[in-house]
């Protein structure tokens, strides 16, 4: 099975969490391609790292957003378009 090409990292209990998820989710069922989510208290390290910047995307192991997520802007990544 392949790698999701689209990585979410989350918290328990945030909103924006959430938000981002639900996009992701729609936008990547309609490009036809995997997603996962990783909540981050599970790891110290990605904790201290992401704490501020939560929710946390990327895209085929690059950085893509964190905050919120453009679905448009989404989209334009896993079309290579970035």
């Amino acid at each position: 099975m392949a790698e999701p090409r689209v990585l979410v990292l989350v918290r328990p209990g945030c909103h924006l969490c959430e938000d981002a998820t639900a996009i992701v989710d729609a936008v990547c069922a309609e490009q036809g391609v995997g997603w996962a989510e990783r909540d981050i208290t599970d790891d110290p390290e990605l904790t201290a790292r992401y704490t501020n910047e939560i929710p946390v995307t990327f895209v085929d192991g690059k950085q893509h957003d964190f905050w919120r997520v453009d679905p448009d802007r989404l989209r334009a990544a896993l079309r290579g378009g970035r």
